[in-house]
Formats: structure tokens, sequence, C-alpha cells
């Protein structure tokens, strides 16, 4: 919903999803069917987001667009692919942040600037989307997500600096340049023109981005299994504050940001819950991370009980790690149904209801008349503890 002057509200007060987590890939790799190696980095990045999914696509004159409600699978299958073909493609999946769970707000979002436009994705959640709103004298209801906003802002930069211009190509490179020092909050951003895949972190690297190499080409990617998946090797996370472009000359960095803005406070919630467990995240790997995570609570609560069991999957290393270094024994006594996703990016809490009862069924003859512990990742509407 906007309000009468078109800015996005913020979201009510009684919403307590944490409503800013989204997976982003890009992949920069002439002579290389750039169309499918996207589809296999969203397809490693599904638990980001279920909501949408989409990509764009560049063969050197225009970028092709496609996007659709659901899963990856659901988007898109061999025929949706075929017919995209370039040297550098962006995608995107989506768990609604600002913005409702809708067709108009899947992204990438594309807007036609120049000769060929520009693409882009985000994984984030701005804190100033009202402010920026009213700064881009859009129409009222012609905004409908931080997204949006910055992509209004990005067009309105690259025609006040008199798009083509200068012959260099770098229009969108220096668009940036000028709108991302006004952007505030959690963000990384995939975006692209016909010849630039450019990838961006805020100041603080509250959502991850990594850099991958792959034989004539290279990837971004919100975590690193996307990089695995399409056989790509990790280079190096992006730093907090940091803008990489790639094109044809190679990889160059940029620092948008003035040097007292960088903060580095990665989200924690990437560890606890939403990353996945084999990425790796300030070089270390997630799993490592929560094992680590279960041997603290052991040490901070310890009880005296018969077994230690997890609510999968997140749940499982801290488990693994509480039995460990509690010496009670570890077992299961929930069954996961694999089939259901992620109930907890599901939009509404009905949803998240009836998704954690098909989820999850005990294994009774496990538990029945045992003391156990049960760890879960986090509890953040307690919604698997009602269930």
């Amino acid at each position: 919903m906007l309000r009468d002057n078109g800015c996005v509200p913020p979201p009510s007060v009684s919403d307590d999803a944490p409503r800013d987590f989204c997976g982003v890939f890009g992949v920069y790799a002439p002579g290389q069917p750039v169309a499918h190696l996207t589809y296999a980095g969203l397809y490693a990045l599904q638990h980001r987001g279920q909501e949408s999914a989409g990509l764009a696509v560049s063969d050197g004159d225009t970028i092709t667009v496609v996007k659709d409600m659901g899963l990856v699978t659901n988007a898109f299958d061999s025929r949706t692919l075929a017919p995209l073909q370039g040297h550098l493609a962006i995608g995107h999946v989506r768990y609604s942040t600002t913005g409702s769970s809708s067709w108009d707000n899947a992204q990438p979002i594309f807007r036609s600037v120049g000769e060929a436009g520009f693409a882009l994705g985000h994984n984030g959640n701005l804190v100033n989307t009202a402010e920026l709103a009213g700064q881009t004298g859009t129409l009222s209801g012609t905004v409908t997500s931080d997204s949006d906003v910055v992509a209004e802002l990005m067009s309105d930069a690259i025609l006040a600096d008199g798009e083509g211009r200068l012959s260099d190509g770098r229009d969108l490179e220096r668009a940036l340049m000028k709108v991302l020092p006004r952007v505030r909050g959690a963000f990384s951003f995939v975006i692209m023109d016909d010849g630039h895949l450019i990838g961006a972190r805020d100041p603080n690297g509250f959502r991850p981005l990594c850099l991958g190499r792959l034989p004539g080409g290279w990837v971004l990617a919100s975590e690193t299994p996307a990089l695995d998946i399409v056989g790509a090797h990790f280079v190096r996370e992006l730093e907090p504050g940091e803008m990489v472009v790639v094109d044809a000359s190679g990889v160059r960095s940029l620092h948008p940001f003035p040097a007292d803005a960088i903060d580095p406070k990665l989200c924690l919630f990437e560890f606890v819950y939403f990353a996945r467990p084999d990425s790796q995240l300030y070089g270390q790997t997630v799993h490592t991370a929560r094992q680590r995570m279960g041997e603290l609570l052991a040490e901070q609560a310890p009880v005296d009980a018969d077994m230690v069991m997890p609510v999968p999957e997140s749940g499982i290393p801290a488990a693994e790690g509480y039995a460990r270094r509690s010496g009670i024994t570890f077992g299961h006594g929930l069954v996961k149904n694999r089939y259901i996703g992620r109930t907890f990016i599901a939009p509404s809490q009905d949803e998240r209801d009836l998704g954690v009862r098909m989820k999850l069924n005990p294994i009774r003859e496990n538990i029945a008349g045992k003391r156990v512990v049960v760890v879960d990742d986090s509890i953040v509407r307690g919604t698997t503890q009602r269930a």
C-alpha cells in the first residue's frame, strides 16, 4: 500500500517478520550459456526466497527480462531458457521486503534508459525509502518497493548526467557512484546494462555477496554454494561498501562510500538460520559456526537429559554441538517433509502455521518417556514451538 504522495510507508509495527532476505546472482561469461548458469545459481539460492524468481540476459544489444511467481522451477523451464542467449545475466529470488508479494514486485527490475537500459536485483531493505521516493518526483502509485526507488534514482542520475555523453560506456557505473551514498539500510545489488555486470554491498555489509571465477568469466552471488553449482571458484567476499564492475576488460573494484561510513556488521541471522550450512561467510563455513553455537549453548544452559534432538534442518549443527559438548546422546525426534519449503519466509502467518504442521512430524518412539533437549536455530515468532 502506498501513501497519497506515492511513497512506500514503513512496515506495520505488528509485522514482526525480518523481511529483508532475498537471493541475487550475476554472471559475465561470453560464449557460455549464461541463462542456464543463472538458473542453476538461483536454484542454489532458492532458500533465500520462494515468492518469485526472475532473470535478465543481455546479448550486447538488448536486455531480456523473464520473471514469474513461485519457485525457480515454476518460473523457468527448457523452453523458457532456450531463447535467452547472451554473454551476461543477473537473477533474483524474492522474499518480499517492502512491497507486496505480486508479479509487479518480482525482480529483476528493468528501466529503459539509454540504448539497452539496465536491470537490477536487490537483496535487503532500505530505511530511507520514503525520503528517497519523495526525491524521484514519480506519480503516486508508480513506486511500489524500495528496489523500485533505487531504479528510479539511477534512471534520474543517468539522464541528469546526459546519457551517452561520454563514449566510455560507463553511464551505469557513474550513476551508481552518485546514488549509492544516498541509500541507507541493508543491501546487496546485482545490476547490469548491455555490457557490464556490477555488484554492490552496503557499508555495513549486512547482506552477503561474493565473487567467483569461471573459466573465461566471473560470477557474483549471495552465497558460495551458487558458485559451486555453476563450477566457479570462490575468489572472495565483497567488502562492505565495495562496488565491483565486471566487463570485457576484467574486474574493477570501486568504493562509492566515504571511509568513515564503513562499519562491518554482517547480519547475525545469516549465521544462525538464513544462509545455507555449506556457505562460507567471513572465512568459515556456516555449519562450523552453528556447531560452535551449540557448544556454547551447552556451556551456558547445561541440563540433565536423555537425548539432544534438533529441529531440522537448520537446527541440526547446533544440536550436534550441544550434544558433543554436554556428552548427552544425539538423536532425531522429528522428521522433516522435504517437499515443504521454508515456512519462515511464507508471506502470512496462516501459511506459516500450516506449513510447519505439514513439514514436521514426531518420531514418537524415539522421544516417548525421555527427557529431551530440543535445539532449534532461533525463535522468531514461535510458530514451530506452538505447532
